[in-house]
C-alpha cells in the first residue's frame, strides 16, 4: 500500500468512554542509525574504568604493613585484608593511598561495573596495591553489588523483585489530569504537567523494559499534540488527515495529527493501548513506535476523551539490532495484559529491527524444552521499523514463572532470546 493510502483519512465511529480506538501513522523515512555500544542487554553501562586508574598513587610505595614489608609489597598479606598498620584509605583501588590498606577496598567507590577496580594492580605497593582484593575485579568493591547491569541504567534490574518495583513505581500515579480546553470556544487548553508527566513516565517503562533509552517531550510537539486532540474530541472521530472543515481545525493540530499516534483515550491510559495495540493485525504500528530506535523527543497531548502522542520525525539514535515485545529479559505478566481484557497473546508477540530483513521468518517457542506452537505473520514495513513480524500463540497462554525462549531463524542473522514472566500484582 502506498504512503498516501496509508495516511488517508479513518472515520470512526463515535468515542466510546470505555473502549478506546486507535488510529496509526504510517511510514517512515531512512534509516542506518549508529549503534551505542554503551547500552547493554539491559541498558546498564559498564564499568567506570575513569574511577579506577588512580592506582600508582606514591603513598602506596611503602608497603609498611607487618605483612606487606618488601618494597614492592608484594605479599601484603594478599591484600585480602590489607593489614598494614599506616594506610587508612585504600578506596578501592580508587587512589591507592594506603601503604598496606587497613581499609583493603571497602569502601570501594569505584566498583560500578566491577571493572573499575584496575588501578590496584598498578600501585607501586604490589599487586594488591592497597587495594587488596578489589583491585581488578574490583569484587570487594562497596558499588560492586550492583556492579554491571548499573542500577540507573534502562533495563538494568536484575531480578524479578527490581522489575516490579519500577513497575508499580512508575504506575503509582494514572491519573489523566483535567483538561482545561473547550469544544465550544476551541480552545485547546492542556492537560497539566501532571498528567503529561504520567504518560511520558509509561512510555519510557515499556522502553526501559525494553533495553531501550528514555526519551523526552517537547514543548512544540506537545502543543502541536494538544490541537490534534482537540480536533479528535471536537469532531468525535481520529484521523491522521483531518480536513479543513473540521470543527476547531488548524494547522498546528493538523500537524499533530500526521505525526502522532492518535486514540479516543485519554492520553496517560492509551500508552498502554498502544503497546497492546488492539485492532492493527497488519501492523502493530503503535508498539512499534513506542519501541523504535528513532523515538524522541515526542510530544503529549490529551482532552478528557481523545489523545495524540508525536512519535514520528524522532532523532533518537538507540541502534538496537533488534526490539522484540515482550522484551528479553524479565517481564511483568500485567504488561502484557493491560488494555481493557486485550493482551499481547491476542494482539501478537513482535520482533522488529531496522537492519534485519524478517521477510522469511521462522519462529519456535519453547518453555522447559517443550515446543509452544505459534503463528507468524509478517507486518507491513517502516511503522517504527523497517522489517516486523508477529507471533501469536495457539492453544497456550502466557504465565507468570514461565521463561519463553524465542528462536527466529530462516533470516539473515538468526535472534534468540529468551523472556521470564513475573507477576507484579
Amino acid at each position: 500500500m502506498d504512503e498516501p493510502a496509508k495516511r488517508a483519512m479513518t472515520r470512526r465511529p463515535p468515542i466510546s468512554p470505555v473502549v478506546a480506538a486507535l488510529l496509526l501513522l504510517g511510514g517512515i523515512g531512512a534509516f542506518g542509525l549508529a549503534c551505542d555500544s554503551a547500552i547493554g542487554p539491559r541498558g546498564g553501562t559498564g564499568g567506570d574504568s575513569a574511577q579506577g586508574s588512580a592506582g600508582s598513587g606514591p603513598s602506596g610505595s611503602a608497603g609498611a604493613g607487618p605483612a606487606g614489608s618488601s618494597a614492592g609489597g608484594t605479599t601484603g598479606s594478599g591484600g585480602t585484608i590489607g593489614t598494614g598498620g599506616s594506610g587508612t584509605t585504600g578506596r578501592g583501588g580508587n587512589t591507592a593511598s594506603g601503604t598496606g590498606g587497613t581499609a583493603g577496598g571497602a569502601t570501594g567507590v569505584a566498583g560500578r561495573g566491577g571493572t573499575t577496580g584496575t588501578a590496584g594492580a598498578t600501585g607501586t605497593a604490589g599487586a594488591t596495591g592497597g587495594a587488596g582484593a578489589t583491585g581488578g575485579a574490583g569484587a570487594t568493591g562497596g558499588a560492586g553489588a550492583t556492579g554491571g547491569a548499573g542500577t540507573a541504567g534502562a533495563g538494568g534490574a536484575s531480578s524479578g523483585t527490581d522489575v516490579c518495583a519500577r513497575w508499580k513505581a512508575d504506575r503509582a500515579d494514572l491519573s489523566e489530569g483535567t483538561w482545561t480546553g473547550s469544544v465550544t470556544s476551541c480552545t485547546a487548553g492542556d492537560v497539566g504537567a501532571t498528567a503529561r508527566a504520567n504518560a511520558l513516565r509509561l512510555v519510557n517503562l515499556y522502553r526501559w523494559l525494553a533495553g531501550l533509552p528514555a526519551v523526552t517531550t517537547d514543548p512544540t510537539h506537545d502543543a502541536q499534540d494538544q490541537a490534534c486532540a482537540l480536533m479528535m474530541r471536537a469532531n468525535n472521530m481520529i484521523s491522521h488527515m483531518p480536513p479543513t472543515t473540521w470543527t476547531c481545525y488548524t494547522a498546528d493540530g493538523a500537524t499533530g495529527a500526521s505525526n502522532s499516534n492518535v486514540s479516543s483515550g485519554p492520553a496517560v491510559s492509551s500508552v498502554d493501548l498502544y503497546m497492546i495495540d488492539p485492532g492493527n493485525a497488519t501492523t502493530i504500528g503503535h508498539r512499534r513506535w513506542v519501541l523504535s530506535n528513532s523515538l524522541g523527543p515526542i510530544g503529549i497531548g490529551g482532552t478528557d476523551k481523545a489523545s495524540c502522542m508525536w512519535t514520528l520525525s524522532g532523532t533518537g539514535k538507540a541502534g538496537k539490532p533488534w526490539m522484540a515485545w515482550p522484551a528479553a529479559g524479565i517481564i511483568p505478566l500485567q504488561a502484557i495484559s493491560q488494555a481493557r481484557g486485550n493482551t499481547v497473546d491476542s494482539t501478537g508477540w513482535t520482533v522488529m529491527s531496522d537492519s534485519i530483513n524478517l521477510a522469511n521468518a521462522q519462529v519456535a517457542v519453547t518453555v522447559d524444552g517443550v515446543a509452544q506452537p505459534v503463528t507468524v505473520t509478517q507486518l507491513d514495513a517502516n511503522y517504527g521499523s523497517r522489517y516486523a513480524i508477529r507471533f501469536n500463540p495457539m492453544g497456550w497462554t502466557t504465565q507468570a514463572g514461565k521463561t519463553y525462549a524465542v528462536a527466529v531463524t530462516n533470516i539473515p542473522t538468526a535472534i534468540n532470546y529468551t523472556v521470564q514472566i513475573v507477576d507484579c500484582p
